[in-house]
């Protein structure tokens, strides 16, 4: 509902020919121009009020009152310079008439300021002669932030513009402050990824090679990897996963990360996963931490005997994917799901941090040549559809992920770049969580 014609005595309206090549010729411009936001260069002093009347006497009286309270105003006569004047002087309030001349009113330019990223803090006074709530409930849904009702009392006047002024400070120390947590978080993540193992390729000396990928989310994950050879003959990798987001969760993955590297658990036997989660799981108790846990899967390859032995505390299996010549061998472990050539290795345990005592197990497997080993957090296969925010039910999920790992190998395209090239496809580019993902190539 709008205001009735009671409001619109404006007589005939002009043609929007005549609004864009009413005042200042040398302030005309197109109307595709006008309307498209773009920023135009301002032969203008920064002001604090833009009033947009098409009544030369309100505007006038406006205008005085408000430049009395110390404000600095600019004024436009209709919706267009209105609409120019705003996107070239970016004031703090903005006094609009509901209506005005052309097909374009209050509403309109209310919806156009609140859109535009450089305009989205300026605090929309509508005006209008009219105050049953239909008209309140429009004017808030199109983005006005108050209303004033004519014959507009000074005091109101005052009082909601001091009020409008406050907003737009708020609004804008908020939108500063989310900007600096944004380069923090940038900050934070490129940390991360520096601290982050790089890529190992396959030599003559090395039957391993390794490729990596780490996509930080915008919330900035507490995703870690790292691999590294313990001797001559002891290749260990490992992924955790921290819950939550933020610093918090990237202080304590790196936290993690280092203590790893340097070995400085006490006690622990660094060959063995098992002993090494029950380290952690003594170090790094929830209750110590901000009530943050992580996952994690560790593995150790014995490069002699081509055995991998690994444990896991609450985290994704890791996927091997072994070549159709080994279909009958290895025999399926404890704990793990064998699905011929393509094994999930993982053993029971919980989080670490969660429980103290907590106990973990290990298992093992041999590795064959031409072997694949793929170990990656959960925000690789917890990915929406693009265009598709229901919920779990629509996530690809850990089954759909292993499946596609399946479909690729069966097309002879399985590696990294393909992977993570159908998450993308299937999630649109977007990402709620890190994406981590190690890929282990085997070759004797």
């Amino acid at each position: 509902m709008t205001p009735s014609s009671a409001e619109d005595s404006y007589g005939d309206r002009p043609t929007d020919e005549a609004i864009f090549n009413a005042g200042n010729p040398n302030e005309t411009v197109s109307n595709e121009k006008a309307l498209s936001g773009e920023r135009l260069s301002s032969p203008f002093d920064a002001v604090d009020i833009l009033v947009i009347d098409d009544d030369p006497i309100v505007l006038e009286s406006l205008k005085r009152l408000l430049q009395k309270r110390g404000y600095r105003v600019a004024t436009a006569t209709d919706a267009i310079s209105g609409i120019q004047k705003s996107v070239r002087l970016v004031p703090s309030v903005i006094i609009c008439d509901w209506l005005l001349p052309g097909n374009i009113d209050g509403l309109d330019i209310c919806r156009r300021t609140k859109q535009d990223p450089q305009l989205s803090t300026t605090a929309f006074l509508m005006m209008t002669s009219h105050s049953d709530i239909a008209n309140r409930v429009e004017a808030i849904e199109a983005g006005a932030d108050d209303l004033l009702i004519k014959p507009v009392d000074t005091a109101e006047l005052a009082a909601r513009v001091k009020s409008g002024m406050r907003l737009h400070q708020l609004t804008q120390e908020l939108k500063n402050q989310t900007r600096r947590l944004e380069a923090e978080l940038a900050e934070a993540s490129a940390y991360v990824a520096s601290l982050l193992p790089k890529d190992t390729p396959r030599d003559a000396t090395n039957c391993v090679s390794i490729s990596s990928c780490f996509i930080a989310s915008q919330a900035l994950g507490g995703d870690c990897f790292d691999h590294y050879w313990l001797g001559p003959d002891y290749l260990v990798m490992y992924l955790l996963d921290v819950s939550g987001h933020g610093l918090g969760a990237a202080l304590l993955s790196t936290s993690v990360l280092n203590v790893l590297r340097s070995q400085s658990l006490p006690g622990v036997n660094f060959y063995r996963p098992e002993t090494v989660l029950r380290g952690l799981n003594e170090a790094f108790q929830m209750g110590d931490q901000n009530d943050k846990y992580f996952t994690i899967w560790y593995g150790v390859y014995n490069r002699t005997t081509r055995q991998l032995v690994y444990a896991s505390a609450g985290h994704p299996p890791a996927v091997l994917l072994s070549p159709p010549v080994a279909r009958t061998s290895p025999q399926p472990l404890s704990g793990s799901n064998n699905l011929g050539t393509l094994m999930q290795l993982r053993t029971p345990g919980m989080p670490i941090g969660m429980m103290p005592n907590s106990q973990y197990k290990w298992e093992r497997c041999t590795v064959i040549d031409r072997s694949r080993l793929y170990i990656f957090s959960d925000g690789v296969y917890e990915v929406q559809p693009a265009g598709d925010r229901h919920g779990a039910e629509t996530q690809l999920g850990l089954n759909g992920f292993i499946s596609l790992i399946s479909t690729l190998e069966t097309q002879q395209q399985l590696n990294l770049d393909n992977l993570i090239a159908q998450v993308s496809r299937f999630s649109g580019d977007r990402f709620a969580d890190d994406i981590s993902l190690l890929e282990v190539s085997f070759r004797f």
